[in-house]
C-alpha cells in the first residue's frame, strides 16, 4: 500500500513578499522562494504548497479553502497577527490544524508586536528562529 504524502499549505501574510530585502537585519537575505525550493528537497514526499498575499481577505478566504484538504496549515500572518480578529476567528473556524510563524522573536521588538490574536487557536505557535522554523513546522506534522 503506498502512503500519501502529508499535504502542508504556507500562507504568508503582508510585507512576506519583500523577504531578502525588507530589513535585513531582523528577516535575513534569504528570500522565500529559496527556502520554499530547499523545503521541497528536504521533504520529497510531503506536498508543499505555498501562497501569499497582502490583502487581509484573501489570507481569511485561503485559511476556510485549505480546511479539510490539507493536513496542516503553517501560517505566517505578518502584521496581521497582532491586529486581525477576523484572521484569528478563520483560525479558530477551520478544522485542520494550524502552526504559527514569526521569523523574528516578536517578544524582544517593538510593544505592538507582542500579543499575537491567532496564537490561541493555533496547535502551536514558532517565534525568533528565522526560517528554519517553517522547517521545524513541517517535521511537526511529519512526526504527529
Amino acid at each position: 500500500m503506498v502512503k500519501e504524502k502529508i499535504r502542508i499549505l504556507i500562507i504568508h501574510g503582508p510585507n512576506l513578499n519583500l523577504l531578502g530585502s525588507r530589513q535585513p537585519e531582523i528577516y535575513g537575505t534569504k528570500g522565500f522562494d529559496n527556502t520554499f525550493e530547499h523545503l521541497k528537497t528536504l521533504f520529497p514526499n510531503t506536498a508543499l504548497s505555498y501562497i501569499q498575499s497582502n490583502i487581509e481577505g484573501e489570507l481569511i478566504d485561503k485559511v476556510q479553502q485549505a480546511d479539510g484538504k490539507f493536513d496542516g496549515i503553517i501560517l505566517n500572518a505578518g502584521g496581521y497577527s497582532h491586529t486581525s480578529v477576523a484572521l484569528a476567528d478563520a483560525v479558530a473556524a477551520i478544522k485542520t490544524p494550524v502552526i504559527g510563524i514569526h521569523i523574528s522573536n516578536i517578544y524582544k521588538r517593538e510593544p505592538e508586536r507582542h500579543t499575537d490574536l491567532l496564537s490561541k487557536y493555533c496547535v502551536g505557535t514558532i517565534t525568533g528562529l528565522g526560517l528554519k522554523g517553517y522547517e521545524l513546522a513541517i517535521r511537526y506534522y511529519i512526526e504527529k
